[in-house]
């Protein structure tokens, strides 16, 4: 089927009138009529009723209608989706640290599947930083902690759940469940980035009679893991960060009933209205962690 036969009878519909369609297509208006008379041998139905200079849509015509204008949206879309491939040629990301770390070398071979001209920039930097450089234009989309902003438009992009995570030879490492107090009388690793996540931790340390002791507090997630696998203490830690130790016994989670649920955010941004298919793309990859 001839996709501009489509477009013409659609332009009519549009119109409500073969003449300006023809000037909207930059066609004479026998020529429009010609794609118009093609569509409907091609379909073998007839499409207009006309009366002189008037026409109606026939029931077949009306029936056709939504299915020709959707036709032509899908073609439009993939004609522009392979011009956004052809000229897309650098993409710059601006992300957080434990994003660099965990997450970032997951997603970027997924990307490139979809995109295998596509050059990446990658900037590590806090997460104010990447907003700024976001707002300036000098990134495409930042990776973020959980943030909002009048100019950017925000979307999770990630949500890693926190647990607390002993050495394999620690004793918790034998245990089902700790409590709080359990807690309390070892040795703790925190990592703080200033997070609200993070702070939900802090909040519930401080709704306790005898809140645990941070013995190492720390702004680097590999920092924690390093001190906990050296056997220096227990830890919170996001699950994605601890994923190869877990898997091969150096680590062991350990559940803590009071805690509850804690997940550390991580959102995509994007100046406001300039969400890209890309950055669709991205959220969706997210998904798949």
């Amino acid at each position: 089927m001839n996709i501009e036969n489509i477009e013409a009878f659609v332009h009519v519909i549009h119109f409500n009138s073969f003449n300006k369609a023809a000037d909207a297509l930059f066609l004479s208006q026998p020529s429009v009529t010609a794609r118009i008379q093609s569509l409907e041998r091609e379909l073998d139905a007839k499409l207009f009723e006309r009366m002189g200079k008037q026409f109606t849509l026939t029931e077949k015509g009306k029936l056709f209608l939504p299915y020709a204008q959707q036709i032509l949206q899908s073609y439009k879309k993939g004609k522009q989706q392979i011009k956004y491939q052809k000229t897309l040629q650098e993409l710059r990301i601006g992300c957080t640290a434990s994003v660099s770390n965990y997450i970032i070398p997951i997603i970027l071979p997924l990307l490139k599947q979809h995109y295998p001209g596509l050059r990446i920039k990658l900037l590590t930097a806090a997460s104010e930083t990447v907003v700024k450089l976001v707002q300036d234009k000098d990134i495409d989309i930042g990776l973020v902690r959980n943030i909002t902003h009048p100019l950017l438009d925000s979307f999770l992009f990630y949500e890693d759940r926190i647990g607390l995570y002993a050495h394999a030879k620690h004793p918790f490492a034998a245990k089902s469940d700790v409590s709080m107090e359990d807690i309390r009388q070892e040795p703790l690793v925190f990592f703080e980035c200033g997070s609200i996540d993070w702070m939900r931790l802090h909040r519930m340390f401080e709704t306790l009679d005898r809140p645990p002791v941070i013995d190492y507090e720390v702004d680097n997630l590999e920092t924690a893991k390093k001190l906990v696998l050296a056997g220096m203490g227990i830890s919170f830690l996001p699950e994605l960060c601890v994923a190869e130790e877990a898997r091969a016994g150096l680590l062991v989670p350990v559940a803590v009933p009071s805690l509850g649920i804690q997940s550390l955010r991580t959102n995509l941004i994007a100046l406001k209205g300039e969400q890209s298919e890309l950055s669709r793309l991205l959220l969706e990859l997210g998904k798949k962690l």
